[in-house]
């Protein structure tokens, strides 16, 4: 009975592998690097969120853990942020001027009726980043906003909240810009 040595060896770089057997040495092919684009960056302005500062960072950071394409990041100052986000004593709402662009109102009046801060921000947040609402809608439903109660406090997108987004930003910010919309939702 032949005996055959079988001896891997991996080289640094692209992932290579050697064979050694009976003497003969077969390479096996190189896998190709994974194409990981830089996501899309999308900068906001909470100056005016006044006592919702730490919910608007709670949803951006939703966001940001949710997704890879798109990314939500403070503007700098003096910078023109895609985004902006404002406390108001009306309903919570986003007005978008474009898909990534536009301004959110962190409303008052469901916050004094008991609806989660953090949800807001996120649910809000979500239409910028082109998400419809889903009414009625489950509480696993970030999108259902207000029609999953007041005990509702889930701030994150389930799974195909999340690939819409993903797909909204896929082709970067060149494809991105080529389907912007203007549109205003209000909820």
């Amino acid at each position: 009975m032949l005996v055959r040595n079988l001896v891997r060896t991996a080289l640094v770089g692209p992932l290579t592998a050697v064979a050694l057997l009976s003497g003969q040495a077969v390479a096996a092919p190189a896998e190709a690097p994974h194409d990981t684009a830089a996501p899309v960056v999308l900068t906001y302005d909470a100056s005016g969120s006044a006592e919702f500062a730490e919910a608007v960072a709670g949803g951006v950071q939703v966001w940001n853990e949710s997704v890879t394409g798109v990314r939500l990041e403070a503007a700098e100052a003096g910078e023109q942020a895609n985004v902006r986000i404002v406390a108001d004593d009306g309903w919570p709402r986003a007005v978008t001027t474009s898909l990534g662009n536009g301004t959110v109102y962190m409303g008052r009046e469901a916050v004094q009726q008991g609806y989660h801060t953090t949800r807001i921000a996120s649910h809000e947040l979500g239409h910028i980043l082109g998400l419809p609402d889903i009414k009625p809608g489950p509480c696993s439903s970030l999108m259902s906003g207000s029609t999953a109660g007041v005990s509702c406090t889930n701030p994150d997108p389930d799974a195909a909240e999340k690939a819409e987004v993903e797909e909204n930003f896929a082709g970067g910010l060149a494809e991105t810009r080529d389907r912007e919309r203007a549109e205003v939702v209000v909820d």
